[in-house]
């Protein structure tokens, strides 16, 4: 723990630092390369799985069933509805959900009965619900656009806090890096996107951006206070003083939220715990990198070009330049 803390130390100082911003481009190369794999692979197996409730059908649940076989539940939706897909998963110690596309009135009734003589349970220990397809394009529709207002009302709001639109689109990039990503690891691995999943979506969001805020608080302290670093050197002195601060709160954040990811997959079998401690659980990894490697550098790369920036940035030169000439020369004597 004290090498720890003494690492965090020399950080801050500046002692010892890794060179974070300089290396930007290849930041950018990562994340390009992750980012167009989050696109291309779930297109290639056919888009999103979206849950029932975006994409309308029927579900049914089955408590206390005599086996947890779900290849039962498929062959007996198949052998009245045929041309049905049934989604088929484990809820819970002893339950099993079934999901389908619309069916009628007769098939639900039929289907219903099928599915308790097939786990040996009564009727009234299998539900079943209707969600009908208007109610989930609805749904979707309030979900995308809550994410737009989401995205612009951050934006705006860090432009005004920070006084520069130059942080807020560096922040605003590294929101989008964030769920891109997220989304892309549902459609590469096959998960149901759930509202539950679009709840976790949305909270990593700002998980991301308060982690962005801390740093970027940092790096204005730095680029506003008179010293002999340039401007980009300044802001990798910000990422290097506060990369211990965002690991421990992330390690502190995972922590809890992976026992919730644990719980509700094998304890519970809940799939609105599943679902939202999922999102959550890799956007806390994805925002933490973004906040370091992605955030800052783009911020630094927007203003290093700056007029006034490389004026002052060319005066800190020559004044290095000069100090080390007077070192020289005095080393000679």
């Amino acid at each position: 723990m004290a090498s720890f803390s003494q690492f965090g130390s020399d950080l801050y100082t500046g002692k010892r630092s890794y060179d974070i911003v300089g290396r930007r481009r290849t930041w950018y190369l990562v994340a390009l390369v992750v980012i167009v794999v989050s696109l291309v692979v779930p297109w290639l197996r056919g888009g999103y799985q979206l849950g029932i409730e975006f994409t309308g059908g029927s579900e049914f649940t089955i408590s206390n069933a005599g086996t947890l076989d779900q290849s039962v539940a498929t062959r007996t939706v198949e052998s009245i509805v045929p041309e049905g897909v049934p989604r088929v998963s484990q809820v819970g110690q002893d339950g099993i959900r079934v999901q389908t596309e619309q069916l009628t009135d007769r098939q639900t009734t039929e289907v219903q009965e099928a599915l308790a003589e097939a786990y040996d349970v009564s009727d009234d220990e299998v539900a079943s619900t209707y969600i009908g397809a208007t109610w989930g394009a609805d749904v979707l529709a309030q979900a995308i656009r809550g994410l737009v207002i989401f995205l612009a009302l951050a934006a705006v709001v860090m432009a005004l806090y920070f006084r520069t639109w130059k942080m807020s689109v560096a922040a605003m990039a590294a929101l989008l890096h964030d769920l891109l990503i997220t989304a892309g690891v549902y459609g590469i691995v096959g998960l149901e996107v759930t509202p539950a999943a679009v709840i976790g979506f949305l909270t990593i969001l700002g998980y991301s951006l308060y982690d962005t805020v801390v740093v970027f608080d940092k790096v204005r302290e730095n680029t506003s206070q008179e010293s002999h670093r340039t401007f980009v050197q300044s802001v990798n002195l910000a990422v290097n003083q506060t990369l211990v601060r965002s690991i421990n709160t992330s390690v502190v954040a995972l922590l809890p939220v992976a026992a919730i990811l644990f719980i509700g997959s094998y304890v519970l079998g809940a799939g609105t715990l599943r679902d939202i401690s999922l999102a959550l659980f890799i956007g806390i990894i994805v925002g933490t990198y973004s906040t370091i490697f992605i955030a800052s550098p783009m911020y630094a790369h927007l203003r290093e070009n700056e007029p006034k920036v490389q004026q002052a940035d060319a005066k800190k030169r020559q004044a290095a330049e000069r100090r080390q000439r007077e070192v020289d020369a005095a080393a000679e004597v």
